[in-house]
Order: structure tokens, then C-alpha cells, then sequence
């Protein structure tokens, strides 16, 4: 099955965890026995090789710089031009491995057109770029409202307002209050330029005030269901039916503490919580539940952001895994038609619906 994973941080793992993409998992891991200067070390499930071994073809990859004000304990830059710079830096590496053929930049329709028909050749994929669509995790590092076009030059296409904690444009996870004119600027501008509306982190102040006043496309690229855990980083059942009325996309998400209940970080183990692939299967079914259909759900796996094996569904091992996922969805009695939609075409016909 060809997939479509709609969250990857691969330059934050390039620049912040000093991994070479290129190189298999089983490398990674080997690299960085001994270190522990961040959880995932030697537990890396993402790489190119895996993602072409694993038929994933297309992913939404990520810039993502946090601003935080210095009494704030967590992790990110002491301003925003520290932190456009970081974005700077990971865009130049994704241009790098253009150059070295490892991805393709798709940014219209048109790219995106070109780029499926190359992976649905008879050619092995295994030589194959891995296309990518440029998105922005956090708009603390958008210095003003100017730099919005700058990057929308350079290829940005989703702006997900906030991430973790208060944000300079929007809160985001476990914080609360709603957007300034700053926030609802960011907006104007995002629509004006056709930039997508990436709900994902949004706290619920946030959420409901984007909807009333941004009338492009969204989606939410990483997303799980607040009914089966109970947290503020899930949508509920509310929050679901509403971006399902606004045509979106909810990437399911395989961090562990997402997909199963009272998960302890750095204490609890994914065989001992009984976190497995079925877990992701349950999320994105009850989407489909709610929505009466399977066109509202993707893959959005967020996998190695700043979590590895340590913290995902035990039975997976790599990226390439996703395919686990296949089968689980068809014993469960979806269609051929619905796996397709699922895991890779719903993703493609919001971008050819919405995009230029």
C-alpha cells in the first residue's frame, strides 16, 4: 500500500539529534549506543531506506522552532529571530537532500501529480525521492507577519499556529486563553496566501476561534480522540465532528501517550500498557464512527518526534511498519476502496480539492 504520512520532524532529527537520514535505522541505533542526552537515543524508527521499504512515498515534514520566554522550563529559543534562524537552517538541509535526491519538494498540484506518477511506475522505489510538503510546527519563529509570504516563497505550505505551552501567534498544548491580533492576523495572512490551517496543538480556546475566523482549508496532521485519552493534546468527539464538517484531514498519531490512558513518560513500557497498532486502528475508527465514513482520516504518525520505540506501539520497530496497519484495517472489515482513502488518498484529494 502506498502511504502518505502527513507528520514527520525529519530536519529536527537531522539538526537537533545529528541523525544522517540516509543511513538505515539499524545504523542510527548503532551511532548512538551510550548516548543519553535525549530519550529516543539508539530507539530511532525513521529513515529514508525505511520509509521507501515501508512504500511511504509522501510526507508533510516539518520546520519547528519553539520562542520561550526564559523563565518558561520548556526547551526552545530566547527569541524569535533565534529561532527563524533554527527554520533556516533545517530548510536548508531539506534542500540539501533534494540536491542529493533523497526528496522532492511538492508545493501545487502540479508536483504533486508528477510525483505519484512516479511512484506508481513499475520502477523499485527504492532509488525513489521521497516527496515532501514543508510545514511549520509552531509559528513562534515567524519574526513578523512579513516573513509568512517569505516562506510561503520558499515552499511552506501548513502552519500548525501553536505547539506546545503559550506561543507568540496562538497557545498551544496544556495552556488555555485565545489568539490576540497577532494570532488572528496570522491567519488573515495564511488565508490570503492559501497556507493550510493546521489545527493540530491548538488548546481549545485556540481551536474554536480559528474555526470562526479562518475560511481556508485545515486539517489536523497529528490528532488522536480525547474519549479513549482523556487530554487536552486530543480533540473530542466536538471538536472531531466540527473539522469534519470543514472537510478535513486527522492524521492518527503513535505516540504512545496519545493512544492509551494514565501513560507515565520515561516510566511506562508500550507491551506493558498494551499499546500496539490495534490502539491506532481504535482512534481512527471512532473518527470514522463519527463521521460515517472513512474520508476523514490519515496517517500522521509523528513517529521520532523526540520519542522512539521507548514510546510507540510495541509492535512496531520502524517507519516501514505503517503497512501492520494495512491488515489491521482490512480484519477489520474495511474496504479495498477505504484503505486506499485512508492511507494515502484522502491526504491527496484534500491538496488536489484545495491547492492550485
Amino acid at each position: 500500500m502506498f502511504i502518505f504520512d502527513a507528520h514527520l520532524d525529519l530536519s529536527m532529527n537531522a539538526l537537533e539529534w545529528n541523525r544522517d537520514l540516509r543511513n538505515p535505522v539499524k545504523t542510527l541505533r548503532e551511532l548512538e549506543k551510550g548516548l543519553t542526552d535525549k530519550p529516543d537515543r539508539e530507539r530511532a524508527t525513521v529513515s529514508f531506506p525505511e520509509l521507501r521499504k515501508g512504500n511511504v512515498g509522501i510526507v508533510v515534514a516539518t520546520q519547528i522552532a519553539r520562542y520561550v520566554k526564559p523563565n518558561i522550563s520548556i526547551p526552545g529559543w530566547n527569541s524569535p529571530e533565534q529561532a527563524w534562524a533554527q527554520t533556516q537552517g533545517q530548510l536548508q538541509w531539506y534542500k540539501c537532500m533534494e540536491e542529493a535526491g533523497e526528496l522532492f519538494q511538492i508545493t501545487n498540484k502540479h508536483t504533486l501529480q508528477q510525483h505519484i506518477a512516479l511512484w506508481n511506475n513499475d520502477d523499485l522505489n527504492d532509488q525513489k525521492p521521497i516527496g515532501y510538503i514543508l510545514s511549520l510546527e509552531g509559528a513562534d519563529s515567524l519574526v513578523t507577519i512579513d516573513y509568512v509570504e517569505r516562506a510561503y516563497q520558499y515552499g511552506l505550505r501548513a502552519i500548525g499556529p501553536a505547539h506546545y505551552g503559550p506561543g507568540r501567534y496562538a497557545n498551544g498544548t496544556d495552556s488555555s486563553g485565545k489568539m490576540g491580533q497577532a494570532g488572528l492576523d496570522l491567519l488573515s495572512e495564511m488565508e490570503r496566501l492559501n497556507i493550510i490551517l493546521d489545527a493540530t496543538h491548538l488548546c481549545d480556546d485556540a481551536f474554536w476561534q480559528a474555526l470562526d475566523h479562518f475560511n481556508g482549508a485545515l486539517w489536523a496532521s497529528h490528532n488522536n480522540c480525547r474519549s479513549l485519552v482523556n487530554h487536552n493534546r486530543q480533540f473530542s468527539d466536538e471538536q472531531l465532528k466540527a473539522l469534519i464538517e470543514r472537510g478535513a484531514v486527522i492524521g492518527g498519531a503513535l505516540d504512545a501517550w496519545m493512544l492509551v490512558p494514565n501513560w507515565e513518560r520515561g516510566i511506562s513500557k508500550p507491551e506493558a500498557m498494551n499499546c500496539n497498532l490495534q490502539t491506532v486502528f481504535e482512534h481512527l475508527d471512532h473518527i470514522c464512527q463519527l463521521a460515517g465514513n472513512a474520508r476523514h482520516i490519515g496517517i500522521g504518525s509523528d513517529l521520532d518526534g523526540a520519542f522512539g520505540t521507548e514510546q510507540c506501539p510495541h509492535d512496531l520497530d520502524t517507519i516501514a511498519d505503517l503497512q501492520k496497519l494495512v491488515t489491521i484495517f482490512k480484519s477489520n472489515g474495511y474496504s479495498e476502496r477505504d484503505l486506499q482513502h485512508i492511507f494515502h488518498q484522502n491526504w491527496i484529494d484534500f491538496l488536489m480539492k484545495n491547492w492550485h
